[in-house]
């Protein structure tokens, strides 16, 4: 089972205008949206789309974490949460003419008695693997997900921040960054496949066995001790690029689960990241990798 905690999730409010923000003036809206938003909420959603077991914790509080959990039952998604007394932050972005407009809250404060309840949440499921991603709320330090990978005997995946993803002592299974977050891990100016390559090997050095890198339009890469491979991404038509990098990391450990190696598990996230990108949001039901992995290629690069 795939295990999900996000520390820091939110309420994804998306407000579309069709005229330009005025300063000191009050429009309306011509349409809005409210999404569960977080890495490791999405990756949920997609595992229980791929069909395979899943659990979603990380920590909520008050209206915004209810809809959180609610949302996620509507699309069955078994969750058990955290809670605490302050609001789930609301992240709001307006799409207005010509110009998008993003603000997003910081999230409520936790102590260590809320990573104490996380920790017995984990042990309880007992699952093959843990992710954990996203931002982390105020008072939650880089130490604390170390705590929660060695708190039982699974395998632990990462999507964090790159500053957080360097303050980590611990060795991880996995870890999925994107092209910001490999330069912010290793200040290798990432302009092309090569500097990729060479800033995914340089972060695979430091503690984490896979580094399954997401590279928007232009594929993904995985680097390992053994091999460099990278697949570019599928000429498909694009509706929406949210959750494509969080469907591409959920494929390649559901890939893992069911014993492929890992020429197959890149070729099953990229397959499944062209089928998200097809559709509008992160509500996708059903997927199925193997319907496009024979139309991915993967390349060995040599080091």
């Amino acid at each position: 089972m795939i295990l999900t905690v996000t520390p820091n999730p939110a309420v994804d409010q998306t407000i579309e205008m069709n005229e330009p923000l005025e300063a000191d003036a009050v429009q309306r809206s011509a349409g809005a949206r409210f999404d569960s938003g977080g890495n490791g909420i999405n990756v949920s959603q997609f595992v229980t789309a791929l069909g395979d077991e899943t659990v979603a914790t990380g920590i909520v509080g008050g209206f915004t974490g209810y809809f959180i959990k609610q949302d996620l039952a509507s699309f069955d998604v078994p969750t058990d949460f955290c809670e605490v007394e302050e609001a789930t932050r609301m992240n709001t972005a307006i799409l207005a003419p010509n110009h998008q407009y993003r603000l997003n809250q910081s999230g409520p404060e936790v102590d260590s008695e809320v990573i104490d309840e996380l920790v017995a949440v984990l042990r309880e499921y007992d699952p093959s693997i843990v992710n954990v991603g996203g931002s982390l709320p105020p008072g939650m330090e880089p130490a604390d997900i170390d705590r929660l990978a060695g708190a039982g005997d699974w395998d632990t995946a990462i999507d964090i921040h790159g500053d957080d993803m360097m303050a980590l002592e611990g060795t991880y299974e996995y870890v999925k960054p994107n092209e910001v977050e490999l330069e912010e891990a290793t200040g290798i100016e990432v302009e092309d496949i090569d500097d990729c390559a060479e800033a995914a090997r340089q972060l695979q050095s430091e503690g984490f066995e896979r580094v399954i890198a997401s590279l928007g339009a232009e594929g993904a890469m995985m680097v390992t001790s053994e091999k460099t491979l990278y697949a570019p991404a599928l000429d498909v038509e694009v509706v929406d690029t949210v959750g494509a990098g969080d469907s591409m990391f959920a494929a390649v450990m559901w890939a893992y689960e069911q014993g492929w190696d890992d020429e197959q598990a890149l070729r099953a996230g990229v397959a499944t990241s062209a089928t998200v990108v097809g559709h509008s949001g992160t509500g996708v039901r059903n997927l199925d990798p193997t319907e496009l992995m024979d139309d991915v290629r993967v390349w060995t690069l040599r080091g």
